[in-house]
């Protein structure tokens, strides 16, 4: 059974955009994987469909009714659907490398795309929704997260990028980012390829990589090694 990925959003004509293109629209091509959008407004119910309304207490912006997106949940996923329910979402926990594993072994997500101020909290309570943050910064909206998360899932998908070395050495996989990579020519602007690299010897090269990720690591992201 293939990874299927429905979205809920204000925006279904953003999708499949990126998603479309390269290893990750050939995959869905091939079956590998599927994406659905649907359209939240479909589900309001007034003429003007409506999909939010003004915060209560007070405050700018507008925020999504929760009456119109727990419509738009259940017909998407039903009761029984095993998929995970997430929601895009600045305040969510940070997108990890682990979680988007755990994710590309399912069978799919079904992704919420905030809008304006926010959701209510009660549809968030009440379909158990899990926050997601791809980052500490705000958009204006959940459909950019949403692709920043489904590449990164199903480019994990067995056969989506091919051999499974594919991903094997990248950058969080082991615990830290990844070695610095060089191809022909042999020189460029009078630097040459580390001589390691072309010296055929292969342990050298293996422990000339790992020690190239640990500095790296270790100047950049040293909360990668806390663990260590």
């Amino acid at each position: 059974m293939s990874f299927s990925a429905s979205i809920i959003t204000l925006f279904p004509d953003l999708f499949p955009g990126p998603l479309g293109a390269s290893v990750i629209g050939r995959g869905m091509a091939d079956g590998l994987w599927s994406l659905s959008t649907t359209h939240l407004r479909d589900f309001a119910t007034d003429r003007h469909r409506t999909v939010d309304d003004t915060p209560s207490g007070g405050g700018a912006g507008m925020v999504l009714k929760p009456d119109i997106l727990a419509a738009a949940i259940d017909a998407v996923a039903p009761q029984g659907d095993p998929r995970p329910r997430i929601l895009m979402s600045p305040r969510g926990k940070p997108l990890t490398q682990a979680r988007v594993r755990e994710l590309a072994a399912g069978p799919g997500a079904v992704i919420v795309c905030g809008r304006f101020e926010g959701i209510d909290q009660r549809v968030i309570d009440a379909r158990q929704l899990e926050e997601i943050s791809i980052g500490d910064y705000v958009l204006a909206g959940g459909e950019v997260g949403a692709m920043v998360l489904l590449e990164a899932i199903v480019r994990l998908i067995p056969g989506v990028l091919g051999a499974a070395e594919s991903h094997a050495d990248e950058s969080f996989e082991n615990g830290m980012l990844e070695y610095p990579h060089y191809t022909r020519p042999q020189a460029f602007e009078g630097v040459e390829i580390p001589a390691v690299l072309t010296s055929g010897d292969h342990g050298k090269i293996a422990r000339w990589r790992q020690a190239q990720s640990l500095a790296l690591t270790q100047a950049r992201r040293p909360d990668l090694l806390d663990w260590k």
